[in-house]
């Protein structure tokens, strides 16, 4: 018996073949289905980049909303 045909060759060959959700969508849903399958491409492209920068961002944007309510907590005292 070869490695090709056991259970666990076999299983790992169908989850690489699924298409996952697109084989069940309906046909008046593929343009969304789409904007989605793109979207997933590129989080598993730039996923870790894209992620970090957007932390970094919010980070800056938290600190910047925290030192103008700290100024404007400031000047009222």
């Amino acid at each position: 018996m070869s490695d090709d045909g056991s259970p666990e060759a076999v299983a790992e060959q169908s989850a690489q073949q699924a298409g996952g959700l697109g084989e069940i969508i309906p046909e008046p849903l593929m343009p969304v289905w789409n904007q989605v399958e793109k979207v997933q491409a590129f989080r598993r492209t730039h996923g870790e980049k894209y992620v970090g920068a957007l932390e970094l961002l919010t980070a800056l944007a938290l600190a910047g909303g925290y030192v103008w309510w700290l100024l404007i907590f400031l000047e009222l005292l």
